[in-house]
């Protein structure tokens, strides 16, 4: 077992003595590889933020209820009980003689209101649903329509839907991208390992004339490529950040104009140890393949 680890141990110092042997390299290779890791990964970080702007915009994702005008505080209680036992999330209540007040303090409606000789607003009932998929709260505005003393329900679901529709083709258009830069991230690694392998080809050989396995020639190049990847995942992982440093404060503003407030979120910890581990993964194959193509031509 301790040779095991200990021929481990001397590939892997093998692979940081070529990273460090040629440092300008490295940084150009870690750089490609970071812009590759990083576009992809910035598009699931602003799908995701886009997600939660939509979610904290002002009467967004929210579902009314409208009781009738005949409707008693007996019948509001009903609904309030019914609400209870659905938990469809966040809901409250907004009186009639509320909402008059609130539509009275608006520019132009008091003395339209005071000339009205009772109240036309009915109590109402405003839901934020936890579940924001477009069938769910469709299928949640048709059960509230059907409960006593509910005149009208309001869901503005074709906002929703081209919102859902929107964000769908966003997921997939960064699947596809993150699809061709993990190819190319592979290409880089290919190359940098068929390079560094022509550069010890004697070695090589030699080492397999004298009894050497091909997986001992392989270790420390996996170790390579796969090092390699992971800088590249945290140096995205970086990037992705320091763009969402510079992205909050405008994005807050804007959101702020249309009524939400909203802090744009960048990558968790789980995320950037997800990405160098993806970044490692896809190195180590690119390192893969170009070992293997080189030691089945010799043999």
């Amino acid at each position: 077992m301790s040779i095991f680890f200990a021929q481990h141990f001397t590939a892997l110092k093998d692979a940081l003595r070529r990273l460090a042997t040629s440092p300008l390299n490295t940084m150009l290779s870690l750089l490609v590889i970071g812009i590759a890791l990083a576009l992809p990964c910035a598009g699931w970080v602003v799908l995701d933020n886009l997600h939660d702007i939509a979610g904290s915009a002002s009467g967004a994702q929210q579902i009314s209820i409208f009781m009738s005008l005949d409707a008693s505080r007996k019948d509001v209680d009903e609904i309030e009980s019914r609400l209870r036992d659905a938990k469809p999330g966040n809901w409250r209540f907004v009186s009639r003689d509320d909402a008059l007040k609130h539509l009275q303090a608006s520019e132009g409606m008091s003395e339209i209101i005071a000339n009205l000789p009772k109240n036309p607003l009915p109590d109402a009932f405003v839901v934020e649903p936890v579940d924001a998929r477009p069938e769910t709260l469709e299928l949640m505005a048709k059960s509230f329509s059907g409960w006593p003393k509910v005149a009208h329900v309001q869901l503005d679901s074709a906002w929703i839907k081209r919102f859902d529709a929107f964000l769908r083709i966003g997921k997939l258009s960064v699947t596809l991208l993150a699809s061709l830069f993990a190819s190319a991230l592979v290409a880089v690694t290919f190359n940098t390992i068929r390079l560094q392998i022509l550069g010890q080809a004697a070695v090589i050989e030699v080492a397999k004339l004298i009894g050497a396995t091909d997986a001992f020639i392989r270790r420390p190049f996996h170790y390579f490529g796969a090092l390699q990847g992971a800088l590249g995942g945290v140096l995205a992982a970086l990037l992705v950040t320091l763009g969402g440093e510079l992205l909050s404060a405008p994005v807050g503003e804007l959101v702020a104009l249309y009524g939400g407030s909203f802090v744009l979120h960048g990558l968790s910890p789980g995320n950037i140890a997800a990405l160098a581990a993806i970044g490692a993964a896809l190195g180590w194959l690119g390192a893969q393949m170009s070992v293997s193509i080189h030691l089945h031509r010799i043999g």
